[in-house]
Order: C-alpha cells, then structure tokens, then sequence
C-alpha cells in the first residue's frame, strides 16, 4: 500500500468556502475526501502502472487550482500486481481500513470483477472502473459499479462495421487473451459477422496472461487462411504477435483492441513494417497525432504532463485516459455539491448527458443514464500509418 505525498501529486488540497456541518459518510469530511485506486505497479502488465501515476498528477493539478467544492482529495493507490486475489486483498484494506469514500479507476477486467460484489454488497462505489467489460454494464444487479472506458462489444461492432465495409469477404483470425476480455471479443464478432454477410471467423487461439510467448498461437491463425487478424491482448502479446507474423510473411488487416492500441507502447516496439496498417479505435486523442500542436486541449495536456509527471510519456494513450478519468470524477464531485455522498455521487454518475472534456475526440461525449452505464456510445476508428494513428471517417457505435 502507497500513500503518495504531495510531491508525487496525490493529496490534493482543496480550497474553497467553509461547509457547513453535514452528514459526511467514509471517506468524508468537511475538509477531506478519501478515494481508493488498485493498479498494477509490479506484475506482468506494470506498464498500465502508469495509469495510477498520471491520476495522482491529474489530482495534483485540480488541487494548484483550487480544487473542488472545498474539500481536499486524498487519493490512496495500492498495487495489485494485477492478481485478483490481490485485487481482493488491497480493496478489502482499501476500505476497511483507509476508509475510502469511493473506489476511482481502478485498473483490470478480472482484478474488478474479483472485487465488484465486494464493493456493491457494501454500497462502495466503483468508478470509472478501467475495463469495458459488458458485464460492468449492469445497473440493475450491481448498482454502484461504471466502467470509464466505452463497453467492448461498442468495439465489436464497430470492427464489424469495418470488415463489412472494407473487406466484405474476410476470413478472420483471433487471437485472444484466455479470461473474460478475451472471450467477450471473441463471441462477439463471431455473433457480428455471422449476421452482417459473407465475411466469418475461420480460425481462433487463446493464450494466458503469464504466456512467455504466443507465437505458436500466430502459426496456427496463420495456417487457418485467414486475411484479417483480431488481436484481443495486453501491449505485450500484440507486439509479440505483430511481430511473428511479420518474420511469418504474413500480412493480414490487423485489428487491435483498444486497451493496447498505443502508437509508443505497442506499434513502435512492433516495428513500423509489422504494425503499418493496423486498424483500432479510441475515445481519446492521441497526442502524437501531427497537426494538434495548436489545439487547446493537446497544449493543456502537455503542460500538465510537464509540470505534474515529468517522467512520464506525454505520448502514452494510458496517460490521456488518466487525464480524461479525472476530469470526469472531478465533475461528478462537482455536481454532487455539498452533498458528497456515496449514493449521491452514483447518482451523479448516472446521469450524465453529452460531458464534453479535454482530449475527447471530436464527436464523442460522455453519456449515462439509470439503465444504462456506457460511457460511450461511439469511438473513432484510427489506422497506424506508420508514425501516426489516423482517424478513418466518422465516429462509429451505437
């Protein structure tokens, strides 16, 4: 468990006009509101570690400027090394014994999943939850429970519009992390394909997270005929898999799930030549994009990287989502007033209409309502051209 001083752009001072004596609940008090975080800092995806990172600096500079309704935010970090017992373990401590008001985007579709019934069971909310799982999608049964990135099957079906659109007759591969992010995927542009036309999935491998290799996986897609490759995985197996079917001589339309859909992370490792040509999607700007130099938001995003994380990638997808979550749980805190409460804060939360942030792409809003917690309803289509992702007409979704 870390507590991160100031300097490291956690406890965040929130000046404002004096409260008056409320009701606070845990987590809460006139001065102070508590938040919790899992993240993998150690473990085989540390590298989304620095999604914790850039939310304490996103925190640090809401504090300079004053902050929120005049209470301080003190956000209390723990890695989980991306293990759900440890998920477990840290969430339990999180709560029980920190004291957290609220869970803010805490990072992994089977570390959440671990937690959420924990989490619903004792009305805590779990915010902008970094999993587009559809399962986190389900107000009726667990309440207190919203993803902050757009829901995978939006992704599916946006990839499925594309293959009907570009290659009508594809034979399509996947490849797959072998848990529920995976599998969503899978079942979905089978079920996708399967009633939009000719193209269909011809072959599918999966591979476990702790896999030193999926190599094997690529031979085999690679045997299937396929002309098109899905790859559901993490930064680490899509460079791998990129890569193989390179040296493989293989050159299908490549689609990337967007968790790993980073120019600096997961292309330029790669290799421009593997990579050249993939095809994924985002809800966020990408702030290696030419011709942005100018705009409002990259220049406020780049001073924040500056100033607040350093040591940071100001190029780094991860990054922008920490600073587009924060902004988002700013506003929730700011609508709920003086009345910062776990059920009010949900409230909040769930009605939200067309909230337009800084690094939002152009076109896409954050919307929820009480029975239905898909923050976002489009995403961009983006093709690597070998520097750059570059946006591919209008946003697509539902």
């Amino acid at each position: 468990m870390t507590k991160f001083p100031l300097a490291a752009a956690v406890v965040l001072f929130l000046a404002g006009p004096a409260l008056a004596q409320v009701h606070n609940d845990p987590g809460v008090t006139d001065t102070e509101i508590k938040l919790g975080q899992t993240a993998p800092y150690s473990g085989p995806v540390s590298a989304y570690g620095t999604f914790g990172r850039a939310s304490a600096a996103y925190f640090a500079m809401i504090n300079e400027a004053g902050g929120v309704n005049g209470r301080k935010i003190l956000l209390v970090t723990a890695d989980d090394g991306f293990s759900p017992p440890r998920t477990v373990e840290q969430t339990r401590k999180l709560v029980e014994s920190d004291g957290v008001f609220a869970m803010f985007a805490p990072v992994g579709t089977a570390p959440q999943l671990a937690v959420r019934k924990y989490l619903n069971d004792r009305k805590i909310p779990q915010l902008l939850l970094q999993s587009g799982i559809s399962k986190f999608n389900d107000p009726k049964n667990y309440p207190w429970s919203l993803s902050g990135l757009p829901n995978y099957d939006t992704e599916v079906r946006a990839f499925a519009k594309y293959i009907q659109t570009n290659r009508p007759a594809a034979k399509v591969a996947i490849l797959y992390q072998n848990d529920d992010f995976g599998k969503e995927y899978l079942a979905g542009l089978q079920d996708e394909l399967a009633k939009r036309g000719a193209a269909k999935v011809v072959g599918s491998q999966s591979f476990e997270l702790t896999d030193p290799t999926v190599e094997s996986q690529v031979i085999a897609l690679r045997a299937s005929g396929a002309d098109a490759l899905l790859i559901v995985a993490t930064q680490k197996q899509t460079v791998q898999a990129l890569r193989k079917a390179q040296d493989l001589g293989w050159h299908p339309l490549s689609l990337i799930a967007f968790p790993a859909a980073s120019v600096s992370r997961t292309y330029v490792p790669a290799g421009a030549d593997a990579a050249k040509g993939a095809v994924s999607s985002s809800v966020f700007v990408d702030p290696s994009e030419p011709g942005l130099d100018a705009n409002p938001d990259v220049q406020a995003y780049t001073h924040w990287m500056d100033k607040y994380y350093p040591a940071g990638d100001k190029f780094d997808a991860l990054n922008a989502a920490a600073y587009v979550e924060g902004q988002l749980m700013v506003e929730m805190l700011k609508r709920c007033g003086r009345d910062v409460t776990r059920q009010n804060v949900m409230v909040q939360a769930a009605n939200l209409k067309d909230v337009r942030v800084a690094m939002l792409r152009p076109g896409i809003q954050a919307s929820t309502s009480p029975d239905n917690y898909n923050l976002f309803r489009k995403l961009q289509m983006l093709t690597f051209d070998g520097k750059h992702l570059v946006p591919s007409g209008p946003p697509i979704g539902e």
